[in-house]
């Protein structure tokens, strides 16, 4: 017969548990890992070999133009480069965007797909930190494709004996240019991308959104007199239906870079520069602050 005292007894096994006594990294460094990764899956790093090939294809198809324009200059022995740096920016601009496009979903649509994202919020990281994090990653990315070609630019004018004074101040607005895209294109990338769980949904979505605005801005400059021999000022307001042509108009006005070709965008006069600007500022503020109200309803 089996006794109270016996039915009860049990064993305890040391199976060599033993608590975590390292320290503790933090919100921070949480933080820090997350914009890391993300930097990392925005050119297919630590993914498989397929993921690898789009980014790396335009980065080159990015940088390609800027060693061909070198050995043009070289040969043919001309005096100055063929494209201002920012001008190079908006003409393969088209390649940037299709980057945020396609990557853009990597960083925000996949932890939605899967239902990762709370368990990033069950760490010191917060939501803040989450966009924070994404949003600082596809930045840089998007600067790694624009400075690296306007970087080959600059060394090959130097090789070919350009002025150095002349080429680095034409640089600096290349780089200003370049911020400002990344800026737009993150801020308004990254919203639509967070739309949706759906990568294909994303980049048909952000492609469609810049394309159609930017075919749009140039249909009604054109109707309003934009392409005329002698262009109407104020068609150029057109540019504010695009956030591609008005990141092109306000650099292009703020740093005189219009020239003589009426094909150019342009802020029109001193009130469309203050315009522009305030366009840029709403739109990646909104579209920043919309991003973060998402995440707090997940």
């Amino acid at each position: 017969m089996t006794t109270p005292a016996q039915t009860h007894s049990g064993v305890i096994h040391d199976i060599g548990y033993r608590p975590y006594t390292g320290p503790r990294l933090g919100r921070r460094y949480a933080t820090r890992s997350l914009y890391v990764q993300s930097l990392r899956a925005a050119f297919g790093l630590g993914r498989s070999g397929k993921s690898k090939v789009l980014p790396f294809l335009l980065l080159g198809g990015m940088i390609a133009p800027a060693f061909a324009m070198i050995a043009i200059v070289a040969f043919a022995g001309l005096k100055q480069m063929p494209m201002d740096y920012s001008a190079y920016l908006s003409r393969l601009g088209v390649l940037a965007e299709i980057f945020l496009a396609a990557q853009a979903p990597v960083l925000m649509s996949r932890d939605l797909r899967h239902h990762v994202v709370p368990l990033y919020f069950s760490r010191p990281a917060s939501r803040t930190d989450y966009v924070a994090a994404k949003f600082a990653a596809m930045f840089s990315a998007l600067m790694i494709m624009m400075t690296l070609p306007l970087l080959v630019l600059f060394v090959g004018a130097l090789l070919n004996s350009f002025p150095f004074g002349d080429n680095l101040e034409h640089l600096l607005y290349g780089l200003v240019a370049a911020v400002l895209y990344a800026l737009v294109f993150t801020a308004l990338g990254l919203l639509i991308a967070a739309a949706t769980p759906r990568r294909g949904f994303g980049v048909a979505a952000i492609m469609g959104t810049l394309m159609i605005t930017s075919v749009l801005s140039q249909i009604v400059r054109g109707l309003t007199g934009g392409f005329q021999p002698v262009p109407e000022e104020s068609a150029q307001w057109a540019g504010l239906i695009s956030p591609t042509r008005t990141v092109e108009g306000l650099v292009n006005k703020v740093f005189d870079l219009g020239g003589d070709s009426f094909d150019k965008a342009l802020a029109p006069g001193a009130a469309g520069k203050l315009v522009f600007a305030a366009a840029i500022v709403v739109l990646t503020a909104g579209s920043y602050a919309l991003t973060l109200r998402r995440y707090r309803n997940i």
